[in-house]
Parts: structure tokens; sequence; C-alpha cells
């Protein structure tokens, strides 16, 4: 008796079996396909099925289960009596599912990748606010102090204005008296730039700052784009020279020949080189101590010492988006030659004059500047007023490192 009912159960599991892949190309010819004819047979029975959405599950009224993989157009996945079978009525492939475990893990890895590749799509999207075209450079036409290779385009006029104050921020026991500087004295530098070509522009520059050596100097230059920076060239190339001259440009000249280089690392940090000659930087020797100046005069000493007539400096910076409009900046300028700064006397046991000592420190800054249009505007900390070509990179302040100024640096094309 027991084995007539065993015989019985698998005589009606296959006649299941058999009406599932009948409902199989049944579904399959409704839909334009086939099975392979291995796998139909023609003269299996009908069955009675319901169909509802593609993603739904369809129930035969056996116990047999017809699942349309939604993640797999033309996939099925059959279940009757614990057992599961994969049909691809694409591949024309049937593949037998050992376990209910095994139907879970590729719409798993599927269900993962998807998500993968929305990640990586929004980071894309992410990361595209920092592309631009030529001429919409994210960094200014300066750092700090350092230029920049910025394209300046035909037609454009081009405006920056530089504030500096005097008075160091530290120690804050003194500057915070004074609002950290912004009580003292100021020099406020503006300059105009044009482009005359996509290539060529012309420009000009005015400082009114006046000590011994430079007063109300006038720089006029003009420079010429090699290579522009946009969101496909990540590198930049800028050639200038300039003449300065003081009271105005009536008087003192020096010459200035400079390279403005930027490469882009990835498309968030900028980095720059701009080296540059600067000739006649101590024209007439004005920057040199004088003998009259002191009693009794220092002809001797005055005599054995002297500055250098001509310089070179070399600038380096960076500057890294932390947004698409906020960067953070960063410029350090060391020299060779010729050294804007102090000579201060050496005096003998006599309290004669017996020597000098020139005291400078290179140009160092850093800040903060945020981008709004065709506006930017820079919170900067330097150690120096000198805004000019041949005079950016010493401190006329003679202040180190540890000792920063608070400044400004705004910049608008029309």
């Amino acid at each position: 008796m027991t084995k007539k009912v065993l015989r019985t159960m698998v005589i009606f599991r296959n006649i299941a079996t058999v009406g599932a892949l009948f409902i199989i190309a049944f579904i399959g010819q409704a839909r334009g396909q086939s099975l392979p004819e291995n796998n139909v047979d023609s003269t299996s029975k009908e069955a009675s099925v319901e169909s509802e959405k593609p993603n739904k599950t369809v129930a035969a009224k056996s116990n047999i289960k017809v699942v349309f993989d939604e993640t797999s157009p033309g996939v099925l996945i059959i279940e009757s009596n614990g057992e599961k079978i994969r049909v691809d009525t694409t591949k024309k492939t049937v593949e037998q599912l050992t376990t209910a475990s095994n139907t879970q893990e590729k719409p798993a890895e599927t269900t993962k990748q998807t998500e993968t590749a929305k990640i990586d799509k929004q980071d894309k999207q992410d990361e595209s606010v920092y592309d631009f075209d030529e001429g919409e450079e994210p960094y200014d036409y300066r750092l700090i102090n350092v230029p920049t290779p910025k394209k300046v385009p035909k037609g454009s006029w081009n405006l920056g204005f530089t504030h500096r104050f005097s008075q160091p921020i530290h120690p804050l026991s003194e500057s915070g008296r004074t609002l950290l500087g912004f009580d003292s004295f100021s020099v406020s530098s503006f300059a105009l730039t044009y482009g005359i070509t996509d290539k060529l522009y012309v420009t000009a520059n005015r400082s009114p700052l006046c000590q011994r050596g430079l007063c109300r100097t006038i720089e006029i230059g003009f420079g010429y784009n090699w290579v522009a920076q946009d969101k496909d060239t990540p590198f930049a190339l800028t050639t200038y020279a300039s003449v300065e001259g003081n009271g105005n440009f009536t008087e003192e000249y020096n010459y200035n020949l400079q390279a403005m280089i930027s490469s882009r690392i990835g498309k968030r940090v900028y980095l720059f080189f701009s080296p540059a000659v600067h000739l006649n930087a101590n024209g007439s020797h004005r920057f040199n101590p004088r003998a009259q100046d002191f009693f009794p005069p220092a002809t001797a000493a005055v005599n054995a010492f002297r500055l250098p007539r001509n310089a070179a400096s070399f600038g380096f910076g960076a500057s890294v988006l932390i947004r698409h409009n906020l960067l953070a900046l960063f410029d350090f300028t060391p020299r060779i030659g010729f050294k804007l700064g102090q000579v201060q006397p050496i005096f003998g046991s006599n309290f004669n004059v017996v020597g000098f000592e020139n005291i400078s420190h290179p140009a160092i800054g850093f800040g903060i500047q945020r981008n709004i249009g065709k506006h930017a505007f820079a919170l900067t900390f330097s150690n120096t007023q000198t805004t000019t070509t041949s005079r950016y990179n010493s401190s006329n302040l003679v202040l180190s490192p540890r000792r920063l100024i608070i400044g400004f640096n705004l910049f608008r094309r029309f």
C-alpha cells in the first residue's frame, strides 16, 4: 500500500512539472519568444494560470509558483514541492536551483551592483561642479601675492584690488586693542587688466606705498597666455613682462620678466610656480645706506657695503577647493640677489659705524577665497604690503612668518 502511495505521489509530481513547463511555453509564446523544443512537451495538459503584473508571482491551481525575475527580463523562477527551476526564455536555458537560498543570491548581487552604480553616478555629478571653461578658472589672478596664469578673455576688463594693514596680529596682547590691526595704517593698491585677444593682455598696477627706494609705484606690463587651463587641460602657462617706475612712473625704473605656471591635481588641488627676474631692482643703489645719515659720516663702511642690483624670485603656491566656490590659499616666495628689507648699522667699541647688515624676510601668506559670480573675495594673512612684481617677494615690514598682517584681495570682471 505504501509503495502505491509513493508511486502515485511521483506521478503527480511529474505531471505538475510538465504542466509548469507547458505554462512557461504558453507565456513565452505570448511574449513573442519560445523555449527549446527539448524542454517543452507539446502534448502537456493545459493549466489555468492567473497572470497579474510581470513583477508579481503567478500561482497555478496546483502547488506551483512562477516568479518573474524583475531584475532580469525574460527570466522565470519556478517552484514546485520545494524544488526550484530557473528558466531564461531569452537564452533558452533551464537551470536547476538546489536550494531556496541560491535564488536570493542573484537579485542580492544585482541590487548591490545597482546601488554601487547609483553612488558612482552621484559622485560624478558632485564632481562636475568643479569643471570650468577657459577664463573661468576658480582661482584669482593672484593667490595672496604670487600671480597665476588665469586667462584674460578677449575684450574683458578685470579689476583687482589689494588691501594690506600694517600691524601684525601677533602678539594678540597688542593687536587686540587695535582690532587685530584694523586700526593701523593700510596700503590699498589696484590693478586693471584688459584682454586684447584671447591670448594677449595688458595690465597696469599702482601701489601708494611710499618708503625709501619705492614710492607711489606704477607698473605697466603685458602677458601672453600660451596654454589655458580648463576642465580637460590640467596645465597652464603664461609669460609676462613689465616696467615699474616710482613717482607715478617718472623715475627709478626697474624691469621684470616672469613665467606663471599652474598644474591641477584631481579636480580640487592647483599648484603654482612663478619664477621671475627683476632687473635694476636696486637701480642707482637707492636702497644702499648713505654715509651722511650717520654722525660722524660712515663713509668707509658705506663704501665697503653694497647690496646687489638685480634679483630673482621663485613664487610657489597652492589653491585647494573646499567647495566649488570656496578655496584655501597659500604662497611662499624665496629670492636671490637683491632682497628688500632693512639695512641696520653695526657699531664698534667707540660707537662709530663699522659695517651694515641687511635684514630681510621672503614673502609668505595664506588665506581663504570666496567666489560669487564674476566676483572673488579673499581674506589674506601675509607679512608684506608690497604687491608690484619686483616687490611682492619681500616683506617690506621685515616681519617673520610668525608675525602676519590681515589683508584683502578683491577681483571683479566686467
